[in-house]
């Protein structure tokens, strides 16, 4: 059996893990904050440091290494273009952490790589069309069709967090204003509980950080909502409604057999789910929603490590 790393680089953490060329095995996981405001050349540092420490706890003898990183990116040529949330420019990624280890290389969109994941051994596994989103420090997606990552012409389909669901909506970090990101990522989840705390709605949220506002992430807000906290619930309902609205239209345009969601927000769980689900159903064609189930990820925090080994072992010795 044959082996590769996989890396997962997030907006907030990086996650390494060895694979199995067929997907039943996994070693090694670690992981470590990102700390991207202290630069690329930092972040590639610890990228292979971590890897370094994932393969010599796995104990395998390791090929190649797949890497998942938020884009834009370029595959063909291992270049991130441009990343909003770690600040990074035509960085060569997947050249300088293939030469840190000594190991052939591949680069995909990190967004890409979790969906792929999905389909490879989780909750989409078998299904011919697959799109997912991936909620964290910011929203990606990803598209598989006929078992392959649909890429577009540059490398940028399934940039789903960078739909417009309002015009004149609130300011993303791309620049733009009204994208879904902008609403239903984690720090915007945030953002909005902690603007209704202070404009003086009832709610128990601060007690949760013991009034530290600045502490409130999407989790604890997840937290609150399963503790019946009405707030907590309504943000969790809005966001259902606004996910629902994007998903409906990536329905209509798509027509996937599963749409699958991965990330925190899936700690939210039916709270977030049912309501997203009546969303969809209540705006995508009837065909479409009737033939397609809108599920979470079944490898929470490993879907972008299986994804990114993956595009490495399909594109070096084809996938299993």
């Amino acid at each position: 059996m044959r082996y590769v790393v996989g890396v997962d680089v997030g907006g907030t953490n990086l996650v390494a893990g060895v694979l199995a060329e067929d997907g039943s095995e996994i070693h090694g996981v670690v992981s470590e904050p990102t700390l991207a405001a202290q630069g690329a050349d930092a972040v590639t540092s610890r990228i292979i440091k971590l890897a370094k420490a994932s393969m010599a706890e796995s104990g395998k003898k390791v090929e190649g290494v797949g890497i998942g990183s938020p884009g834009p990116l370029n595959t063909k040529t291992g270049i991130v273009l441009l990343t909003p949330n770690l600040g990074w420019t035509n960085m060569p990624l997947r050249d300088r952490v293939g030469e840190g280890l000594g190991l052939p290389a591949t680069l995909d969109n990190d967004a890409n790589c979790a969906i792929f994941g999905e389909w490879w051994r989780g909750a989409a596994r078998g299904a011919t069309y697959v799109i997912g989103l991936t909620l964290g420090t910011g929203i990606g997606g990803g598209i598989v069709i006929d078992g392959e990552i649909y890429h577009g012409v540059t490398d940028v389909a399934g940039e789903f967090g960078h739909v417009t669901i309002d015009a004149n909506g609130r300011r993303c970090k791309c620049g733009n204003y009204g994208c879904i990101e902008a609403y239903a990522s984690g720090p915007a989840i945030a953002e909005r509980a902690i603007e209704g705390i202070e404009s003086g709605v009832e709610t128990s949220l601060s007690q949760y950080v013991q009034g530290d506002l600045s502490k409130i992430t999407a989790q604890i807000v997840y937290e609150a909502a399963n503790d019946a906290d009405e707030w907590a619930l309504e943000v969790v309902r809005e966001t259902a409604s606004l996910l629902g609205a994007a998903v409906a239209s990536f329905l209509n345009i798509f027509n996937p057999e599963v749409v699958v969601i991965c990330g925190g927000v899936t700690q939210a769980g039916d709270k977030l789910f049912n309501p997203l689900r009546s969303e969809v159903k209540r705006r995508a064609f009837k065909p479409a929603w009737e033939a397609c189930k809108i599920v979470p990820g079944t490898l929470p925090g490993t879907a972008g490590v299986f994804g990114a080994a993956a595009v490495f072992i399909q594109k070096h010795w084809g996938l299993r």
